[in-house]
């Protein structure tokens, strides 16, 4: 077994020694994170036409990948994938490991994700062509009171975004525990009980702040102004704690022992719920509308995995992930299709530098798809997808027009189409708007399962909300601010009452078309750039023959619209010249992604075991057997 820490090169040494020897405190600390992107933004609108980096890198870390025989856990922080392996090694099952990650990444990386927040679980129960494929919505709910006017001012214009996030205005019906204890219920081994039993131990005994976590709580504005966040996150002085401070949390542990013996009713209902609705509620400046009545009637649903072929050098993949309200696994299909329609689709990188002309081609798929994106995909109990079914915006024929609009000049305005056979659509595409934070977990067990799973609280630390020893989210602002557009027609992901915020979370597995066999499972975090740091992942390890690790490491890119952006200091002024001189606007932002992938060793000419790599921008380690 082997494991991988990725901190900051200043704490590194220090970061491994306290987790895996159980220091209590860091003598030094001098980690230096720059301002997020997010501060300077504070007193932006809703609509946005950059993404906004929420959450503080690592530091860049090089890394090999982690080879593994029968299982691995690969998640965004040690403790964290320490307790899924220990409950794979009990005899528990992937969904039973995810369980226990999930807890100890609340407690350990709360900027994250959490008990308060959402997740999307993409599921596998074995190889071959009888295999099941199953997608668990966790996403969070608008409540029963919400209106589609929530983030509008009394002059009907969108709110600066964090007037809108901070506050009980943006908390969304939580969804991550119910959707594990459906999984558990249909795939766990271990009783539901003993997946608690890592975070509550560490809830009480305590963890050590990691440099990132530090580096998080130095960079946010808005988390101390909550008396509970306050008096749990910083010093007397208004100072975060330090890196290695030993940070305990005993109203999380009663709160999770109540939700270990008592199942996930303890949560959505009685006294936790009735703490979570009041301080929602009774935000002195901010006020929501969530109530206990739609806590205690949140449901968790099963939909069916969205899945496309995928075809490299006359070999057929069969790329699987999340439907609508997810638009993680359209975007990342019509890119990939869009790309095999032009010169540049083959090429490789060179020693890591990529080319070009294939950047351009990628940012012109980019635009084309999130065109699509915006037009389109919302909650698919509220909005009826093109011709009836989604997989009308991934058809070939449909693809291949839209590809003819990619030249040898950058797009400027984009239009969505049309797929071959729907009408116009009677929505208004959604103006650009911020996207943040999550998680991302990837396991396959001894059983032959395996799992994808991106959860989240949506931005950094999420609502600035503290219950019971956890944070609450900001997933409504994943809305459209925007309703409507200037001459009324609707916008599809705008607020409705009980309506799921579309996603771009794209927990992703990947099959050989011909056997069914399982090849690879891969996500990451990241906001609306989640589809390209996982679209980038997927064509580093399925078309350019790249390890796992190879691939994440990888400098990162994307276009969300107009402007292209790229990772900061990892591209030269030659290519960025050369795509600016197509017309492109190019940005450099931090694009601190947090990939996790666990592939078939065959896929890289190997024995039959796991290969496995998990980003080097964050704190992530892989562990197995």
């Amino acid at each position: 077994m082997k494991h991988y820490l990725r901190t900051s090169l200043v704490c590194q040494a220090i970061w491994v020694g306290c987790v895996l020897g159980g220091c209590t405190h860091w003598q030094t600390s001098n980690l230096e994170p720059k301002p997020l992107t997010e501060q300077m933004a504070s007193k932006v609108p809703g609509a946005l036409t950059t993404p906004l980096q929420p959450e503080v890198a690592s530091g860049l870390v090089r890394n090999a990948d982690v080879i593994t025989l029968r299982t691995a856990v690969a998640s965004a922080n040690p403790l964290a994938s320490q307790a899924g392996l220990d409950i794979l090694q009990a005899g528990g099952s992937a969904v039973d490991a995810a369980i226990a990650v999930q807890m100890v990444l609340g407690l350990v990386e709360p900027q994250s994700s959490g008990i308060g927040g959402g997740a999307f679980l993409l599921h596998t129960n074995g190889a071959g062509l009888t295999r099941r494929i199953q997608a668990f919505d966790g996403r969070e709910t608008a409540p029963a009171g919400a209106h589609e006017s929530l983030f509008l001012n009394a002059q009907g214009q969108p709110l600066p975004f964090f007037d809108a996030v901070v506050g009980g205005r943006s908390v969304g019906t939580p969804g991550v525990l119910k959707m594990l204890a459906m999984a558990h219920q249909q795939h766990g081994k271990l009783p539901w009980v003993r997946l608690f039993d890592p975070a509550i131990n560490l809830t009480k005994n305590g963890f050590v702040i990691s440099p990132r976590l530090h580096a998080s709580l130095l960079a946010d504005t808005h988390l101390k102004l909550d008396p509970s966040a306050r008096a749990y996150f910083y010093q007397a002085d208004g100072a975060p704690h330090p890196i290695g401070y030993v940070l305990r949390n005993p109203e999380l542990a009663e709160v999770l022992q109540r939700i270990a013996k008592e199942g996930v009713n303890a949560f959505y209902q009685g006294d936790v719920a009735q703490a979570i609705v009041d301080k929602v509620q009774q935000h002195p400046q901010n006020p929501g509308r969530l109530s206990t009545q739609d806590l205690s009637q949140y449901q968790a649903k099963e939909r069916e995995a969205l899945c496309f072929d995928h075809v490299v050098s006359a070999r057929v993949f069969e790329i699987c992930g999340f439907p609508p309200p997810s638009s993680g696994a359209i975007a990342i299909g019509q890119i990939l299709g869009l790309l095999q329609h032009v010169p540049s689709s083959s090429r490789a990188p060179i020693q890591g530098v990529l080319d070009a002309d294939w950047l351009h081609d990628y940012a012109q798929a980019s635009r084309l798809a999130y065109a699509d994106r915006a037009q389109y995909v919302a909650d698919p109990d509220f909005v009826e997808a093109p011709t009836g079914d989604w997989r009308s915006l991934l058809s070939p024929a449909y693809l291949k027009l839209r590809a003819q609009l990619m030249g040898p000049i950058s797009l400027k305005q984009t239009p969505a189409g049309i797929p071959l056979g729907a009408q116009k659509s009677a929505y208004a595409p959604m103006p650009d708007q911020a996207e943040f934070g999550t998680s991302h977990i990837s396991i396959v067990d001894a059983y032959g399962n395996a799992l994808a799973m991106t959860t989240t609280i949506e931005n950094s630390f999420g609502a600035r909300q503290m219950v019971r020893g956890f944070l609450l989210n900001n997933e409504l602002t994943d809305f459209s601010f925007t309703p409507r557009n200037a001459q009324g027609r609707p916008i599809a992901n705008r607020v409705q009452a009980n309506k799921r915020p579309r996603s771009s979370m794209s927990p992703t597995l990947v099959f050989d078309k011909a056997t069914g066999e399982l090849l690879m499972s891969t996500g990451s975090p990241g906001g609306d750039m989640i589809i390209h740091f996982t679209t980038k992942t997927l064509i580093g390890v399925l078309h350019w023959g790249m390890t796992p690790q190879q691939a994440i490491d990888l400098p990162n890119f994307g276009a969300l619209g107009d402007p292209m952006v790229v990772e900061e200091k990892r591209f030269s002024a030659a290519t960025l010249q050369s795509l600016r001189a197509r017309g492109a606007e190019v940005r450099e932002l931090a694009l601190t992604s947090g990939i996790q992938a666990i592939v078939k060793r065959p896929m890289v000419g190997h024995s039959n075991n796991w290969i496995s790599g998990t980003d080097p921008r964050r704190e992530g380690v892989v562990l197995g057997q």
